[in-house]
């Protein structure tokens, strides 16, 4: 399922400065820079690169340190703890006379902010926008972003250029405001300089966050990892390989026997002549105008034996949101992002002489969808450089595929819903550089698959703390908010298990936070404007993990389940003043289930005290359930006004 904003994805044309013009590359990494803020209290990790042996003195106000740079050309030295300050200039200079500055530097508190499109939706979306951002004046609040890219390993370096900015109207306009809203609270209240990091992306998977040493000890990654490792050297292979199970998928959902998938000269059914490559929904089709789901493009090109011979891509333009695609029947490459051309290499033999059917698959899940982009971006290109073009419309053809195929396999090496390829590119650059704490919204795009989604966020969040050599790392959860429809009887909720899920993950964790926002959500809007009081209350967590505040960090949370006589008992801690009903004489959205998924019945519930009693009734009374749905109504609150955390329990 995608979940997102559609932010483009950029891809910048670099070009190479001739040689006379050529400068060393710089000294200190690109963490280190103009306006940048690093963290009080802690030893202060810096580090850079520098012609192998090379000596450095290191600066920082009035503390100077030795460094020497590595065979690999990289050095790093750590500073004793400072309290919050500044503004200082951090200096690296060589034995050589060589020397790089940054101005304008704070020590204080850094934040990194990351997940999907509730974390990247920015400030100038907001309720309020117009006020918000005219009154965002604070030149201590420095803010970075961390440009959408991936990577098959881990990377060092940035692939894009980062900067610290100074809180304007002009820099917090784009700035995710959940991050922001958060980081205004804490500088009211504790009264330092504060960094922060946004590094989220739209639409994208846990899996995509997750570092390979966090899937290696994942069972259920095992398959997909080893093939990962195979795409890194060989892409045709792997490709191949992953297209084979996708091919069963397709089959097994479909219907279609072997030989008859779109992918193959004899599938029968009718073939439509294709309007244009705008998305589906701008073709006047009836049947396409709001149709989210699998569509399928064929067109042939004919070679000559000595171009089939050639060593060859097929080029298509992008696609959104996904697909998988196929020359002469032969899997060639699928990919999940949107906004990307896709490229595939293809393995030798796969072309032929004579005519070549080409067959996408393309899959949309939200909005408009289809395979884009212009004429020059399609063709089978040739490493001799010449090109036979697959231009169209003229000669390509279009047929849906049949209604409930769903969701389809995610190859390892995708952007959005791959193994690792963001945080590689995105989070391993940040290096070891120091944080206050990370706060993370994320979860909508594994709704459709929300089984483990707790030991993957848990493994997130300890690979994270390895890099960030923090081992007691915050990190604060902002649980998803209500989105969907309405329901007027139990039912199961993929976005319910991924609320449980992450639930289950901080309660686990004594140095996690979760920020209830089921009733911040919007029931026809994934991406709610409210982000202030997510902001608050990722704030207030924040306050009681790691600034010693007094007040419960998420509000009322359930401890136990316990079966008496007549009903069934369900214990709170987070109360703070009490618990309350709002809107009703009692608390309501309570479930009594059996095991059975589809077993549960709406039950009446009391308050007494910091705990809920529920009628038990005639059913089973195996779990309990509260707030379940896409968008439920609840009213338990606590006497601060924070709702009560949605969630399932086994009853006692």
């Amino acid at each position: 399922m995608m979940m997102l904003s559609r932010s483009a994805l950029a891809l910048p044309m670099l070009f190479a400065a001739p040689a006379f013009a050529q400068e060393a590359p710089p000294l200190l990494h690109p963490m280190f820079q103009d306006h940048g803020v690093l963290q009080r209290d802690r030893p202060i990790a810096i580090w850079g690169d520098a012609p192998a042996g090379q000596s450095l003195e290191v600066t920082f106000g009035d503390r100077k340190i030795q460094a020497r740079a590595d065979k690999d050309g990289h050095w790093r030295v750590e500073l004793p703890a400072m309290p919050a300050g500044g503004p200082y200039t951090l200096t690296a200079t060589t034995r050589g006379g060589r020397s790089q500055r940054a101005e304008d530097v704070l020590v204080g508190d850094v934040w990194l902010c990351s997940g999907q499109s509730n974390m990247e939706y920015p400030v100038s979306g907001v309720l309020g926008a117009a006020g918000e951002i005219g009154k965002a004046n604070d030149p201590e609040l420095r803010l970075m972003t961390i440009e959408k890219k991936t990577s098959l390993n881990p990377e060092r370096q940035f692939s894009a250029p980062v900067q610290w900015q100074r809180t304007t109207p002009e820099t917090v306009r784009d700035f995710s405001a959940a991050c922001y809203f958060m980081a205004r609270d804490l500088r009211a209240l504790q009264k330092v300089p504060m960094g922060l990091i946004d590094a989220s992306w739209g639409g994208t998977a846990i899996d995509a966050w997750r570092p390979e040493s966090a899937l290696a000890k994942d069972p259920a990654a095992r398959e997909d990892l080893a093939l990962l490792r195979i795409y890194r050297t060989d892409p045709a292979k792997a490709s191949a390989s992953f297209g084979e199970r996708w091919k069963a998928w397709y089959r097994g959902k479909s219907g279609d026997a072997a030989g008859n998938e779109p992918w193959q000269a004899a599938a029968p059914g009718e073939w439509h002549p294709l309007p244009s490559f705008d998305p589906w929904e701008k073709w006047s089709v009836a049947e396409l105008a709001q149709y989210n789901g699998m569509l399928w493009y064929r067109t042939e090109v004919t070679l000559t034996a000595a171009q089939a011979a050639k060593s060859a891509t097929l080029a298509l333009g992008p696609a959104d949101d996904m697909d998988a695609s196929f020359v002469n029947g032969v899997p060639v490459g699928v990919t999940y992002a949107w906004g990307v051309p896709r490229v595939y290499a293809l393995a030798p033999g796969t072309l032929k002489a004579g005519k070549n059917l080409i067959a996408v698959g393309v899959l949309d899940t939200w909005a408009e969808g289809g395979l884009l982009g212009t004429p020059d971006q399609r063709a089978i290109r040739f490493a001799d450089g010449t090109a036979v073009p697959l231009a169209g419309p003229e000669g390509w053809t279009w047929r849906k595929a049949p209604a409930g195929v769903g969701d389809p396999p995610h190859a390892p090496w995708e952007a959005i819903a791959g193994f690792s390829g963001i945080y590689n590119a995105m989070v391993a650059p940040i290096g070891a550089y120091g944080l206050r704490g990370a706060a993370w919204y994320q979860g909508e795009a594994n709704a459709g698959a929300p089984d483990g989604y707790a030991g993957k966020l848990a493994s997130m969040m300890a690979a994270w703390r390895d890099q960030f050599a923090s081992p007691a790392l915050p990190f604060l959860i902002a649980q998803l908010s209500n989105w969907g429809p309405r329901a007027s009887k139990p039912v199961e909720s993929g976005f319910s298990q991924i609320r449980d899920e992450q639930r289950r993950a901080v309660a686990a964790d004594p140095h996690a936070a979760l920020a209830v926002t089921i009733d911040l959500g919007d029931v026809v809007d994934i991406h709610p404007a409210n982000k202030l009081d997510v902001g608050h209350r990722l704030a207030r967590g924040a306050e009681a993990l790691t600034y010693g505040g007094k007040a419960s960090p998420s509000g009322p949370w359930p401890v136990e389940a316990k079966r008496e006589p007549d009903a069934v008992r369900v214990r709170f801690t987070g109360v703070d003043t009490g618990l309350l009903a709002y809107s009703a004489a009692q608390p309501i959205s309570f479930e009594l289930c059996g095991v059975a998924p589809g077993s549960c019945r709406f039950a009446t519930a009391t308050i007494a005290g910091n705990d809920v009693l529920i009628a038990a009734g005639t059913g089973p009374t195996d779990r309990v359930r509260f707030c379940w749905g896409d968008s439920p109504i609840c009213n338990l609150y606590n006497g601060t006004g924070l709702p009560a955390t949605p969630f399932e329990l086994p009853v006692r």
